[in-house]
């Protein structure tokens, strides 16, 4: 970038609440591939408002993973965040991903991966909870 262009469009630093999220997906692609995973994308946007953390497939089944990052659990657990708003938003996201998919997948679920810890702080605490929950009553499939 051309000097004069960067005195007047200078990238604003990221806040922490991101960089820690995105350290979190990257603990989580790490627990994944290790347990022998194959990860099909990271931070995959479906449409204009919803996002898939993690997309991966294991022993044939496609899966939806949300990772929810913390410093502590002084506040409850993380997964205590995807609430019935969060699991309709990624069920539509899900629902959207699974549209464009050629043949549709036999099967499907969603799990979720809690990351506790800093970057900075050693090792991360890390759970995966597998087939966290259901795909929201409100969506149908077609298959």
């Amino acid at each position: 970038m051309k000097p004069w262009i960067e005195k007047w469009f200078k990238k604003a630093a990221e806040p922490a609440h991101l960089k820690s999220g995105k350290w979190g997906e990257r603990q989580a692609v790490r627990l994944l591939k290790s347990k022998g995973w194959k990860i099909m994308g990271e931070r995959v946007r479906v449409g204009r408002h919803d996002e898939l953390d993690i997309i991966a497939n294991h022993e044939g089944v496609l899966v939806f993973v949300e990772v929810k990052t913390r410093k502590n659990e002084d506040f409850g657990r993380p997964i205590s965040a995807v609430n019935q708003a969060k699991r309709h938003h990624l069920s539509r996201a899900a629902v959207g991903y699974l549209k464009h998919q050629k043949p549709p997948p036999d099967y499907f679920r969603f799990d979720v991966v809690e990351v506790i810890g800093e970057p900075d702080m050693g090792p991360p605490k890390i759970r995966h909870i597998e087939n966290a929950f259901q795909l929201a009553s409100s969506y149908k499939l077609w298959w």
